[in-house]
Order: C-alpha cells, then structure tokens, then sequence
C-alpha cells in the first residue's frame, strides 16, 4: 500500500464531503417531482437528477484535482492516465435509482479516491436521512462526525441480514434459520454503509456490482472493523474503468467465514 500524507488526505475527504452533499442537494431539487428518465443497458433506469449531480461532481472534483482520473456510472472514462500518482475518482451521482425514483428515502451520492487498486477516501451522503459516512485509508470512520463501527455477533446467534431475496431462496434451510432477514437497500452503498454503522449484522452483494456501488463503502467498512470479499477472501480491487465484481459479502471480521459459507452455498 503506498505511503499517503494525512495533509493530503484530509483535504481530499473535505473536497469529497462537501461535493457530496451539494450533489444531494442538486438531486433534491428533482426528488419526488417527476424527472424525466432514460433507460440504459440491462433496463437500468437514470434521470435528470442522475446527470445533473454527476455534471456537477465532474465539473467541481476534476477541476480541483486535474491529475486524478475520472470513473463515474452515468459518463464515458475520460480514457486519460493520471499525471500524477495514479488516483481516480470513482463516483455514483445517485446510488439507487430505482429508491430515488420511487420517492424513498434509502439512495445516496457515493464518492471515492481509489489508488493503487483500493480506496483511501471515501464519502457517502444521505440525503433525505441526513446522513454523511466520510472516511480516509488512517482515520475513524464516521457518521455524522461521530465515530462508527460494526456490530458483535456471538457465535450462534441469528444474524441480520439484507440479503436479496433470490439468493436468500437459494440458502439451506439451516442457513436461513440461521438469520434475521431484513429487507434489502435497493442502494448497495447505503447498505455497506449501515453494516459498517452496526444497523445491519452483514449483506451479499450480487454478481456484476460496479465500483461506484461499492469503493467507498469499502473503506468504510474496512475502518469500522469488517470487510468486503469473495467467497475466498479476495479483496475487490477498483478503478478499472467500472469494472464489475463476482458474488461478495461484506459484515464484520468475526463473521467473514458464517458469510463466506452462504455465499459458496448460494453459488452452488
């Protein structure tokens, strides 16, 4: 892992932080006010709030960090290599569309800087919560300026779960027994985010998730005391301009291996 300066990290966490929360703001101006809305490859849907936070994020990060790349879900890579020291931004304008769409609560503007394969910053913003994780590669996770972490889960004891319902349908009977489902967070970001804040005990994540769903909430949960990996204990890597990762789990450390065996179970 390169050697970061706490200086720099820090500044780059308050130019996530704030971009983070004007997009929110700009994608409130939308919310619950019919936007119009496209559909792209695979019946994905993205709207005029989508484009306009992401016009916004484009604008206002790459200005103040010209070396950095750019990765984001709603614009073409920028194709260019970093002049400096191989960051990139990876960005979902709105993480959870469909939620936003639909008038709920549960979708956020979900911003990372990712170097060398891994994030070192991240911020997530929660609009209509009014919730902001911000987090860098040496620091304390947060939630709204308070330090967060994952929850304990003794051995034995049923976990709580978001897990998507086709893959909760392919668990063993002893495997469901084994948990509490809770319904699952459409935003895959949010989702991570509340494992990392103790609210959710753990989640797998489908086949064919993005970065932008997932670099900044990575790092979230790393620092809070859990982890994002496959079913062998790899750790996604990033910036590949939007590659997609197989079937994860993420949830604190203590239970990586009950969740890593549901998640071999699931994949048959």
């Amino acid at each position: 892992m390169p050697e970061h300066a706490p200086s720099r990290l820090a500044d780059d966490l308050t130019l996530l932080s704030e971009a983070a929360r004007e997009a929110g703001s700009i994608a409130m101006r939308y919310f619950r006010r019919d936007p119009k809305v496209w559909y792209k490859e695979g019946n994905s849907p993205v709207s005029e709030a989508d484009y306009a936070a992401d016009d916004y994020l484009k604008r206002v990060l790459t200005a103040a960090r010209p070396g950095y790349r750019w990765i984001s879900e709603e614009t073409p890579p920028d194709g260019s290599e970093s002049e400096s020291d191989g960051r990139c931004f990876v960005v979902d304008p709105i993480d959870g569309t469909r939620a936003y769409l639909r008038g709920e609560d549960v979708w956020c503007v979900s911003i990372a800087v990712v170097e060398a394969g891994r994030p070192i910053v991240g911020a997530i913003h929660v609009p209509v919560r009014e919730e902001t994780f911000e987090v860098t590669v040496d620091g304390p996770p947060l939630l709204n300026g308070m330090a967060c972490t994952v929850s304990a889960v003794a051995a034995g004891q049923p976990m709580r779960l978001s897990v998507p319902d086709g893959m909760r349908r392919r668990m063993s009977r002893a495997q469901r027994e084994g948990i509490v489902s809770v319904e699952s967070i459409p935003s895959l970001a949010y989702r991570l985010s509340l494992v990392a804040s103790g609210r959710l005990d753990g989640t797998l994540v489908r086949p064919r998730a993005n970065d932008w769903d997932l670099a900044a909430a990575d790092l979230l949960l790393q620092r809070a005391g859990g982890l994002i990996c496959d079913d062998q204990g790899h750790l996604p890597h990033y910036g590949r301009e939007g590659g997609s990762h197989g079937l994860l789990v993420a949830g604190a450390l203590g239970s990586e291996r009950r969740l890593r065996d549901m998640a071999r179970e699931i994949a048959g």
